[in-house]
């Protein structure tokens, strides 16, 4: 009989400040579960995964972990700095049956040798490290905050890699669509405290969350329709009758009390970049720059026009040299060699990736006032700072709160607000996704495509690169880079390789044809077979029906009370969800192998 559940949290409930973070909170994990965990910035999942890992203590809820169950946490601002070296800090999460060469294995994938000292780590090497102190173990239960944050192309590419492999559950917390899309199987949608569970992975989340909002907006109105007749009776049949039906006049009250009690969705961002003067149609010429440190070229002769409304994106491994083509191209950093000519009445705000220019102790509302009164100067017209704020999902009573104490999300959309108020008709964005949730990226994303000015932008965000950019400048090894049309997508069509692997080799000559005479007879082309053919078409189905099966089956296993009192049901369950569940991972298994056998046929 199958193990049940590893780990249980019910009625989960925390308190921040004056305001109930989770309200009713619940999670469970079940052995190998693939989760997501969404939801706004600030909606308290990172606090949820906290007390998932036994780090913070609830205010209410039960938490229960299977005894002899071992569970590893990567958090979203890993510290090292209580070890001397990586390797310390990765072989201190190690128990005694676990292999330390795994350990180093996993730090060789990860580009560290072990001995680099904590302090001096670059965002993305901390964060590598922290990886590898996570996965080493190999854990029942891995809770991943943000794992993509600060960490290159090649590195998330192995990490789906890694994490498809893991027999161990996921729960994963991230604004990488394509990172959920890949990895997960149930999502869990963590909304104004309570928590609310879809047994299908993320691809399917967004179009389920529209359909629960829209089905919530329903019964606000039929809500407020009814208070409506209620309140017409009161002020017309009561005066009638000249005597007041007192149970009438208490349900007009309950109904008042239940609109009042219900919470409702959090507003959206409003985004808007304030533009500066328009200036000439094109913005940066630059010819044969070349740029090298201590020896090394880091751009090689690279050339480009960039126009008025052009959305350029800047792809590479870390350390390819992105932040110094940027510097570059925008006149921050002079070249070697080569020029670079800038647009007139060029004006441009910037968003550095490191969040560097903030003060942690500064409040919120000094940080986007400079310290200078109440007002923010936004498009050359002064706004409130209360109010501008709110335009970024901040409430007002957050205005004294130093930014310190504000979650990397918040402190994400706190530097989207200041870029954006600057007048501008370049943004710079260096990294701009990091630590947003998946609402304010898809508005940044609208916003973006209504700037009517340029954007330059550097990240390893593909589905974000697939959305914004109309090019891709892409780094080619040795100080060469590319410019590449389309998005990231496009880009890998036209290169014929990712940033793992280097590009195919441009315009090679074709060899010359043998001499029909010479030619040997060619083997007859290799299809489908029947068999292949009628399993490609009808494994989809088989596996959609798999899922209903298991997630029946896992509601039925949730009753807590199920053991006590149906035994031989719940044994029964408990193995024939894990049949299921084995089934379900065969024919996956099975279905990716014949789709890519005839996607290699038919190219």
């Amino acid at each position: 009989m199958p193990a049940p559940p590893l780990l249980i949290l019910e009625d989960i409930r925390f308190t921040l400040g004056n305001a109930p973070l989770l309200a009713g909170a619940a999670l469970q994990v079940s052995p190998g579960e693939r989760l997501a965990l969404v939801g706004r910035n600030g909606s308290g999942k990172s606090t949820l995964l906290r007390i998932a890992a036994g780090e913070l203590e609830p205010e209410g809820g039960t938490r229960f972990l299977q005894p002899g169950a071992t569970l590893r946490t990567l958090p979203q601002e890993p510290d090292l700095s209580a070890h001397a070296r990586v390797w310390d800090a990765v072989q201190a999460g190690l128990g005694p049956a676990d292999d330390p060469h795994r350990a180093r294995w996993l730090l060789e994938q990860l580009g560290l040798t072990g001995e680099e000292a904590p302090a001096r780590l670059s965002g993305g090497e901390a964060r590598r490290a922290a990886l590898a102190a996570a996965l080493a173990p190999q854990p029942d239960i891995l809770l991943l905050d943000e794992p993509t944050n600060h960490i290159d192309l090649p590195a998330i590419e192995w990490l789906e890699a890694e994490l498809a492999a893991f027999r161990g559950a996921l729960v994963m917390i991230s604004h990488d669509r394509r990172f959920l899309e890949r990895l997960s199987r149930a999502t869990l949608w963590l909304d104004r405290g309570a928590t609310r569970r879809l047994e299908q992975g993320f691809a399917a989340f967004e179009e389920w969350r529209e359909r629960l909002l829209a089905e919530e907006e329903r019964e606000a109105h039929k809500l407020g329709r009814q208070i409506a007749r209620e309140e017409h009776w009161l002020r017309h049949g009561v005066s009638a009758r000249r005597k007041r039906n007192m149970r009438r006049v208490a349900e007009l009250e309950a109904l008042r009390a239940a609109r009042r009690a219900r919470v409702k969705p959090q507003g959206q961002v409003k985004l808007e970049a304030a533009e500066a003067e328009r200036g000439g149609s094109l913005v940066i010429a630059a010819e044969a720059v070349t740029k090298s440190w201590g020896g090394r070229a880091v751009v090689r002769g690279f050339s480009t026009r960039i126009l008025k409304g052009d959305r350029v994106g800047i792809v590479g491994r870390n350390g390819a040299g992105k932040t110094t083509l940027l510097k570059l191209l925008t006149g921050a950093l002079a070249p070697d060699s080569g020029s670079v000519r800038l647009g007139a009445n060029l004006a441009m705000a910037s968003l550095d990736q490191m969040r560097a220019t903030l003060d942690p102790a500064a409040t919120l509302a000094e940080t986007l006032t400079e310290g200078r009164g109440d007002q923010v100067w936004v498009g050359g017209r002064p706004r409130h700072v209360i109010g501008y704020m709110q335009d970024f999902l901040f409430a007002p009573e957050q205005a004294r709160t130093p930014v310190g104490r504000l979650s990397g999300g918040e402190r994400g959309r706190l530097m989207l607000a200041r870029a954006l108020a600057a007048p501008s008709n370049l943004l710079v964005l260096d990294e701009p996704t990091n630590d947003l949730d998946l609402e304010t990226l898809d508005l940044l994303e609208e916003m973006l495509a209504d700037y009517a000015g340029t954007v330059l932008v550097v990240s390893h965000d593909r589905d974000f690169l697939d959305r914004v950019c109309t090019s891709v400048v892409m780094s080619e090894g040795e100080g060469r880079w590319q410019e590449y049309a389309g998005g990231y997508t496009d880009m890998l069509a036209q290169r014929g390789a990712g940033v793992t692997a280097p590009p195919r080799p441009p315009s090679a000559p074709a060899p010359a044809p043998a001499r029909p005479a010479e030619a040997p007879r060619a083997a007859p082309a290799r299809k489908l077979g029947f068999k292949e053919r009628h399993a490609l078409e009808t494994l989809p189905a088989a596996m959609e029906r798999l899922g209903q099966e298991i997630a029946v089956l896992r509601r039925w296993l949730s009753d807590p009370e199920l053991y006590a009192r149906d035994p031989k049901g719940f044994a029964a369950k408990s193995a024939a969800l894990a049949e299921r569940e084995a089934k379900l991972a065969e024919a996956e298994e099975e279905w990716l192998r014949l789709e890519m056998l005839r996607e290699e046929l038919e190219g």
